[in-house]
């Protein structure tokens, strides 16, 4: 086995699954013309992915402990593959849309496993570390290629290949995979999976995310939504109820009380709210209020994630000198600053003054994320890794969801819905648009800044901690 290709391979597999959400994004108008979708259909195209990616996240992380980290690392791939395979056959919107469910179940249960395969792999903090920043570049990767490649195939081969794609790519990690990763068995335990958890969770993160998504557009006092926050209020406290009676729950309470576990996660959903939030009203300024196509735009965002892919590594080697405290304050500074900074655009300004501060942010974003996964999972027993790296990849979901809708709802309280239908804005009404962003950048600056100071105050410099997690409550061993 080469360590080197496990890491390439499931770096890989995180990138692919990362940059789906965003090359479907560009996709969109031809997508719509095409399959005659309405644009709330168009956006569900986008939201039934991530409803379904984020809630399941949970369950697929601990069946990657119970059932063993390798099997559900492939079979993510597998139904990845297989659901965009359904997509890029699509006859029309109805069939896309349970294509895009299938495909958000593939990240869902790779993605933790991927994690999970890394801490297994590398088992020495100082590699571990060094290794979680390469595995963090596979975001950077996602993050950069997504809107360019996405913008080259629409233009060339048309929507569809942005779902063909990834087939013949899931197909290539699936035999890599299955080449490099050792066997790992997973630790017996005395416990069935707990089905009725994962089930209350499962429904209470997808009743949140589709309240957050829709709120906007409905109406936060509108009977679906209201109707839809109480159930997610049920569904979390019929979860926590029901998991304090479970001898082996499926989020360990232990873990929960961890402060710097804590720390981590609340850093990892502040961070994804103002990078992913941000990243796409940067997106929509490039292209409605300045004019550029979805080509262009997608090069314009380049420099961020290219910034994250080429500091996610640096950042992992320094956390392992210095532990993960000292580069997660200064990612989180350096973000914070360049979001602030952003509030100087204006319709008419060129984009060889922008371009440094976009990739200033992904400076930042690049310096935090591999500490913030090491504070994760620091100080987890190797067994309940998989369920570890399952809460931190969901928390970051959850920010993800509320970045967009929250700094929406930010902006279209100064523009109203100018931006919708992807109408071009001029005049008044890319003034007003223009305040609504420069507002919302303040409050995502605000927010790094304040969660920098909750890292200071919960994350010891060592960034060291009991190890939580209990023997025989699943985990890889190597086989044989």
């Amino acid at each position: 086995m080469s360590r080197r290709v496990v890491l390439l391979t499931v770096t890989a597999a995180q990138a692919v699954s990362v940059a789906s959400a965003s090359v479907v994004a560009v996709a969109l108008p031809d997508l719509g013309r095409d399959l005659q979708a309405t644009a709330a259909e168009q956006q569900w195209v986008v939201d039934a992915f991530v409803i379904v990616f984020a809630s399941l996240l949970v369950a697929g992380g601990v069946l990657g402990d119970r059932r063993g980290r390798r099997t559900t690392f492939l079979g993510g791939l597998a139904l990845f593959g297989a659901g965009s395979l359904w997509c890029a056959v699509a006859p029309d919107i109805a069939t896309l849309l349970a294509g895009r469910v299938v495909q958000g179940i593939g990240p869902a249960l790779l993605l933790p496993a991927s994690l999970a395969i890394v801490t297994t792999v590398f088992p020495d903090p100082g590699e571990r570390a060094k290794a979680i920043g390469v595995w963090a570049t596979g975001s950077g990767l996602g993050l950069a290629t997504g809107p360019t490649v996405g913008g080259v195939l629409v233009e060339v081969l048309g929507w569809r290949a942005v779902f063909a794609v990834n087939v013949p790519l899931a197909a290539l990690l699936i035999l890599a995979g299955i080449r490099s990763i050792p066997h790992l068995r997973p630790l017996p335990s005395p416990h069935r999976f707990d089905l009725e958890g994962a089930l209350l969770l499962t429904g209470g993160v997808a009743a949140l995310c589709f309240t957050i998504i829709e709120g906007r557009g409905l109406g936060w006092t509108s009977p679906a939504i209201v109707g839809s926050a109480a159930l997610t209020s049920i569904l979390f406290t019929g979860f926590v109820r029901w998991e304090r009676s479970r001898p082996d729950p499926l989020v360990d309470p232990g873990l929960l009380r961890l402060p710097t576990f804590a720390a981590a996660n609340i850093a990892g959903a502040v961070v994804f709210f103002a990078l992913i939030g941000s990243t796409v009203y940067f997106s929509i300024f490039f292209q409605q209020v300045q004019g550029r196509s979805a080509l262009e735009t997608g090069f314009c965002m380049l420099p961020l994630g290219a910034a994250v892919m080429l500091c996610a590594p640096v950042a992992g080697r320094l956390t392992g000198r210095t532990g993960p405290r000292p580069p997660m304050l200064v990612g989180l500074v350096i973000a914070a600053v360049a979001t602030l900074a952003m509030v100087r655009l204006d319709p008419e300004i060129p984009y060889d003054a922008v371009w440094w501060n976009v990739a200033l942010i992904g400076v930042g974003i690049g310096t935090a994320l591999p500490p913030m996964t090491v504070t994760a999972l620091g100080s987890i027993a190797a067994a309940r890794t998989g369920m570890a790296s399952a809460v931190h990849n969901a928390s970051r979901q959850v920010g993800q969801t509320l970045g967009v809708a929250v700094l929406g709802t930010i902006i279209a309280a100064h523009s109203g819905d100018a931006a919708d239908g992807g109408r071009r804005l001029a005049g008044a009404a890319a003034e007003d648009w223009m305040r609504g962003l420069h507002v919302a950048l303040v409050v995502a600056a605000s927010l790094l800044v304040a969660v920098a100071f909750v890292v200071m105050a919960l994350v010891p410099r060592s960034g060291g901690a009991p190890l939580v997690g209990t023997a025989g409550t699943g985990g890889d061993q190597p086989a044989g």
